[in-house]
């Protein structure tokens, strides 16, 4: 299984076979919903890029917006009457604006849900953007300490 690395430009390793980029096929995503769901994905998508310039955008699971960066930091759904933010590590994560109203009984997934007329509390979405993006970065920087790989001990 290959894993995206922190070099790992915008059109990267998940690009689908007819050659799109991630973000052409999110682009494309947007056009195709011509709704209210279309201009809300399009806009939590500005806000997030805003807040974690860095950010990768990817394309998972035969066409669901991902947005990493040191490892998921939300993805991207649309449904017929919500457009679902899923934050991969959301119940690590201090919200105390109260933007998760979705999956909140889960261990470690959180999600907003926004429905059509919903507001964006786009600075608390942008400070909940940038803690997913820093616990990635701070969990990977954890998980491996420098010199932490040890040779196979020969007995």
């Amino acid at each position: 299984m290959k894993k995206a690395t922190a070099t790992m430009k915008k059109s990267g390793s998940s690009e689908e076979k007819d050659g799109d980029s991630p973000s052409r096929l999110i682009d494309a995503r947007i056009e195709e919903l011509s709704d209210w769901r279309g201009e809300t994905l399009a806009r939590v998508r500005t806000l997030i890029r805003q807040a974690e310039p860095d950010v990768v955008e990817e394309w998972k699971w035969r066409g669901v917006p991902v947005w990493e960066h040191a490892g998921i930091i939300c993805t991207g759904e649309t449904y017929k009457s919500v457009v679902k933010l899923t934050f991969a590590k959301g119940a690590s994560l201090e919200d105390p604006s109260g933007l998760f109203n979705s999956s909140l009984d889960g261990n470690t997934r959180r999600a907003i849900d926004f429905h059509e007329g919903d507001e964006i509390n786009e600075q608390a979405l942008k400070a909940l953007v940038r803690a997913a993006a820093a616990l990635n970065t701070s969990t990977r920087a954890a998980a491996r300490p420098a010199g932490s790989r040890k040779k196979p001990s020969s007995a």
